[in-house]
């Protein structure tokens, strides 16, 4: 089964996508900046729109991929799930859990598959530490410790990102759901959300920093932090078991080598038995991020990274924005 795919939102994000599609798949591309558009497409046959609802409305489009701003995505994806089409949305999914809620419900009502773009999930590390944590190599979880941050550059405070109108936040709506989604795959759901978001650097009226502190009905614990005043771009995850723990750091390119530790504690105590994994190669987690999703609807199953994964992400953050003053971001 060959599934017609429509590209809405071609820059850097949307580009990846069109590369992990597979051949002969793309059909169709829109942006509201129509050269970006035609660039993607090509000479190849390809559709290019200025307006989406072009594209939606074509009936070889199985698959939406949304890879616009944030002010738009939950406004498109809920036309795409009413337009029969199944969708991938870049994550977060919306500006905040209430854009969601009439997402959701239209998902549930035309049957059709929406998968979220938290693609850290599809690295090899993290694929390596799942299967190690779903043998029970870690024993008990305990809690998890995890770092997420760049430098930003200049002029950063003077893009989109900066704007809580288009962005529905800072650096903890930005990079903080990786972190978050992270965490719950391995935990479970949180039921205490502490935590604070603060702006110490760049000169705009969104967080630079999310510091958040999540805690289980087990009293498991994620201490994360996301910043974008990190200066040397960085990715370090710490996961915590009674018998192990597992280091994933890097995520290759700027941000350093893949590569995951297992430190396994040994009966007498003391340094731990440690193997390390490295990945050198290039980033495959988006191609291997859309073959699951064409699984899925083949299979009829719910995506493993889907709509709920985004709202509870956005809750948390939603959360922590109103009690750090930032109401215009909850």
């Amino acid at each position: 089964m060959s599934f017609g795919i429509g590209i809405i939102g071609c820059g850097l994000i949307g580009q990846k996508r069109a590369k992990a599609l597979g051949e002969g798949r793309l059909i169709a591309c829109a942006d509201i900046n129509e050269a970006r558009a035609i660039s993607l497409a090509g000479n190849n046959g390809v559709k290019s729109f200025n307006d989406w609802r072009e594209l939606l409305a074509l009936p070889e489009v199985d698959i939406v991929v949304i890879a616009t701003l944030h002010d738009s995505l939950a406004e498109i994806m809920l036309a795409a799930i009413e337009a029969g089409k199944h969708v991938l949305v870049e994550k977060p999914a919306a500006r905040n859990s209430t854009e969601l809620e009439p997402v959701m419900a239209a998902a549930e009502k035309f049957g059709v598959k929406v998968h979220v773009g938290f693609n850290h999930r599809y690295h090899r590390a993290f694929h390596k530490a799942r299967e190690l944590f779903e043998a029970g190599a870690l024993g008990d979880l305990m809690f998890i410790r995890a770092r997420y941050g760049h430098g930003g550059r200049i002029g950063y405070d003077k893009e989109w990102r900066a704007n809580p109108e288009l962005s529905g936040g800072g650096e903890l709506i930005d990079q903080g759901p990786h972190l978050i989604d992270l965490s719950r795959w391995f935990l479970g759901e949180f039921e205490e959300v502490q935590g604070f978001a603060h702006t110490y650097y760049w000169d705009m009226p969104v967080d630079d920093n999310g510091f958040m502190l999540l805690k289980t009905a087990k009293q498991q614990v994620a201490f994360l932090h996301a910043s974008c005043t990190e200066w040397k771009n960085l990715f370090s995850m710490e996961i915590y078991g009674r018998d192990a723990k597992l280091e994933i750091s890097g995520l290759g390119g700027s941000y350093g080598v893949e590569r995951l530790t297992y430190y396994k504690m040994l009966p007498e105590m003391g340094p731990p038995e440690t193997t390390t994994w490295e990945y050198p190669m290039g980033d495959d987690s988006w191609v291997l991020e859309l073959a699951e999703f064409y699984e899925d609807i083949r299979l009829n199953r719910e995506p493993s990274a889907g709509l709920k994964d985004a709202y509870e992400a956005l809750k948390v953050i939603e959360k922590i924005y109103k009690e750090s003053g930032y109401d215009h971001c909850a």
